[in-house]
C-alpha cells in the first residue's frame, strides 16, 4: 500500500473532507449570526452620541429601545402589530393557496400553461402598489382591499415558484407514476407535490416578504391602523423615534415569520439537501 502511494502520479488532486470534528461548529456560525447585527447596532449608537450622525434623523438605538417600550407598556404596539399580522395571514392565504394550486396545474398541464402563460406574463411585471387604487376604488377602504392587495402581491410569486417547481421534477418519475397507472390525482399528491415542495416554499417565503411590504404600503394610503399607518402618522407629526420603532418592528416580524417558514418547510420535506446542510 505505501509502495502504490509513493507510485502515486502527483499531478492527481484529491479533495479531503475533513472528518465532522474537524469541521467548524455550527454554534459559531449562530454567534456570527447574532454579533453581526449588534455590531451594527453599536457603530450606529457611538456614531450618533459623537455627533456624526444628526440625532433628529437617526436617534440612538437606545432611545428607540426607551421609545419601543413606552408603546409596548401602553398597548398600542401590540394592538398594531395584530392588526398588521392579521391582514398579512388573511391576504396571504388568499393569495399564496389558489397560486400553489394554479401553478402546480400549470406544471402538469401543457393546456394550463398555453392558457395562463400570457396572463401571467403581462400581469406579473405590473407593480401591485400601482393597483391599490383600482383595488380602493372597487372595494372601498374596508378591510377586503387589504386582503386582496397581500393577495395579489403573493399570488404571482408563488405560482411562478409552482410551477417552476413541478416542470423541475426529473422525467424518470413521471415514467414512474405512468408504469404505475397512477390516476392524475394520485400522480399530484404522490409525485408532483412532494418534488415541487422545496421550489413551492421558496416561493412561499419570497411571498411572505412581498406581502409585508405590500401590507406597510396599504396601510400607508388606506388604513386607519396598523404598523404602516403608525410609520406614516409618525413621519407626518415628526415622531422620528415611533417612526424608527415601526420600522424596527417590521424587521424583526419579517425575521420571525421567515424563522417560522423555515421550521414548517423543514418539517414538511425533511430530505431536503438544505436541511442536510443544517
Amino acid at each position: 500500500m505505501a509502495t502504490q502511494s509513493a507510485n502515486r502520479p502527483a499531478s492527481r488532486l484529491e479533495v479531503r473532507v475533513p472528518p465532522k470534528n474537524q469541521r467548524r461548529p455550527a454554534h459559531i456560525d449562530r454567534w456570527l449570526a447574532f454579533a453581526s447585527p449588534l455590531i451594527a447596532i453599536l457603530l450606529w449608537e457611538g456614531t450618533v452620541r459623537l455627533g456624526i450622525m444628526d440625532d433628529r434623523f437617526f436617534p440612538e438605538p437606545s432611545a428607540i429601545a426607551s421609545t419601543a417600550k413606552d408603546l409596548v407598556q401602553s398597548g398600542e404596539l401590540q394592538r398594531q402589530v395584530g392588526v398588521t399580522m392579521a391582514r398579512v395571514g388573511v391576504g396571504f392565504a388568499m393569495g399564496a393557496v389558489p397560486g400553489v394550486m394554479l401553478g402546480v396545474a400549470m406544471g402538469l398541464s401543457r393546456h394550463m400553461e398555453a392558457i395562463l402563460r400570457p396572463l401571467v406574463s403581462a400581469l406579473y411585471p405590473i407593480p401591485k402598489i400601482a393597483v391599490l387604487p383600482l383595488i380602493f376604488l372597487i372595494f372601498g377602504f374596508g378591510e377586503m382591499s387589504k386582503y386582496l392587495a397581500v393577495a395579489t402581491s403573493v399570488f404571482f410569486v408563488v405560482l411562478i415558484n409552482s410551477a417552476g417547481g413541478v416542470a423541475q421534477i426529473p422525467v424518470i418519475y413521471r415514467e414512474v407514476g405512468s408504469s404505475f397507472h397512477l390516476s392524475r390525482l394520485q400522480f399530484v399528491r404522490t409525485i408532483a407535490l412532494p418534488g415541487a415542495l422545496p421550489a413551492i416554499f421558496v416561493g412561499l417565503q419570497v411571498g411572505l416578504g412581498v406581502a409585508l411590504i405590500a401590507i406597510i404600503a396599504t396601510e400607508f394610503v388606506g388604513a386607519q391602523s396598523g404598523v404602516g399607518f403608525m410609520i406614516w402618522q409618525s413621519w407626518q407629526v415628526f415622531r422620528i423615534k415611533v417612526m424608527f420603532v415601526g420600522l424596527a418592528t417590521i424587521a424583526i416580524l419579517g425575521f420571525l415569520s421567515q424563522t417560522l417558514l423555515e421550521v414548517v418547510r423543514s418539517w414538511a420535506i425533511p430530505w431536503s439537501p438544505s436541511n442536510r446542510r443544517r
